[in-house]
Formats: C-alpha cells, structure tokens, sequence
C-alpha cells in the first residue's frame, strides 16, 4: 500500500484488504517525516501497528531532484517485487497525470497498480468514509486553496460543511492533507496531539506528537 497516511489511503486500504492480502504499507519521507504533511514518522508506526502492517520508509533529501526521488523509489519498488509484491495500491481519485506517472513506475518495476477510488465522487465518498468510521486531522494546507485555519481540526461533517465550494471535500487537488487517527482496520485509535500551527515554504502545518510513548 502507498501510504500517505491520509483518510484516502485509509480507505483504499480497507477495501481493498476484502478481498486482496496486503503486505505492508510504503511511505516516502524527509527528515522523519512525511515530505508533504511533515508527519512525524513515529506517527507512521503508530498507524502501521494498529493496523497491523509493516512499514517501509523512503528516505529522500530536501529538496529532492526527480532523478534522486525516481532512483529511491525505484529501488524501494524493486525491492518490493524481490520480496514476491505483485501489486501497490494507491489511493488517487481522480488526477490522470499523477496516476499515468504511478503507472509509469511500477511497469519498470514489474508491479501492478490497483485505485480502488479511482472516478468516485468525492463528496459522496467522503460522507462514505465518515459514516463509515474514518477520523482523520487536517495536518497541512495550502492557503492559495483552502482556508489556511481549517488546519488542525478535524476532518468532519462539520469541516465538510463550511468548506468554500471550489474546494475538494478530499482535498484531491492538494487543498489540503490529513492524518488518519481511526478507521476500519485500526485495532485502536491512534492518540495524537496537535501543535501550534505554523508556515513552511507557503503551505500551513500542525505539528502532530503521539501523546504517551511512541509506538515502533
């Protein structure tokens, strides 16, 4: 699984564990933490163990050439199908550009893809997921999209709500990012705290920290 550590992996995940095995999940990051939502890799392991899958990380520089990130990737795929991977799941709705350049990869690893969200209505699957027990924390915002002060809160009926109408309810076209703390296939609530919010190279953050010891 291509881990995010978003609501939208999440739910790709669950769907596909009906009727698929899945391995572990795999995740880039830089400085331990996620490149793009800055969530601390002890975040990630704590998601991992109440879900009861391994994690693989990615280390990348930052910044990172695309001929860097395409080496490191590659080599963490080509490891995955020397281990007996067939398939990464992928938890994209509906950006063609990103999915034909995840297609790209995997061909020249000899994996196949599978978006098990692939062309589903975004406001109707996100109302899916929180009927269906997601619960998730808005970690990043990109404040050219969104409202910079939706960070931090939870991803929720109520955030779905107030959201301006030319912002995916998903967040699919990079509005904003989250952080999974509940779900089906959790065996227990990931328990984080949120931080002061900050800014980082245009984008809003919340730090997140595990409340207790860390898990991993």
């Amino acid at each position: 699984m291509s881990w995010s550590c978003g609501k939208d992996a999440a739910r790709a995940l669950h769907e596909v564990r009906t009727d698929q095995e899945v391995g572990g999940l795999l995740t880039t990051v830089t400085d331990g933490a996620v490149a793009m939502s800055r969530v601390p890799v002890a975040c990630l392991r704590a998601q991992a163990a109440s879900l009861g899958l391994p994690l693989r990380t990615v280390d990348l520089p930052w910044p990172c050439p695309n001929e860097v990130y395409e080496e490191r990737t590659g080599a963490a795929l080509a490891a995955l199908r020397a281990d007996g991977v067939d398939t990464v799941v992928f938890g994209d709705l509906f950006l063609d550009d990103v999915r034909a350049y995840r297609e790209r990869s995997l061909d020249g690893a000899g994996l196949l893809p599978r978006f098990p969200l692939w062309s589903r209505r975004t406001d109707l699957l996100a109302r899916q997921m929180l009927d269906g027990g997601t619960r998730a924390v808005v970690v990043c915002v990109d404040p050219a999209q969104a409202p910079p002060e939706i960070v931090g809160r939870a991803w929720d009926e109520r955030l779905l709500d107030e959201l301006p109408s030319g912002v995916d309810p998903c967040g699919e076209n990079g509005e904003f990012h989250t952080f999974v703390t509940d779900g089906p296939g959790f065996e227990r609530p990931v328990d984080v705290v949120p931080g002061d919010p900050y800014d980082h190279d245009g984008f809003h953050y919340v730090p997140l920290r595990l409340r207790g010891p860390s898990t991993g």
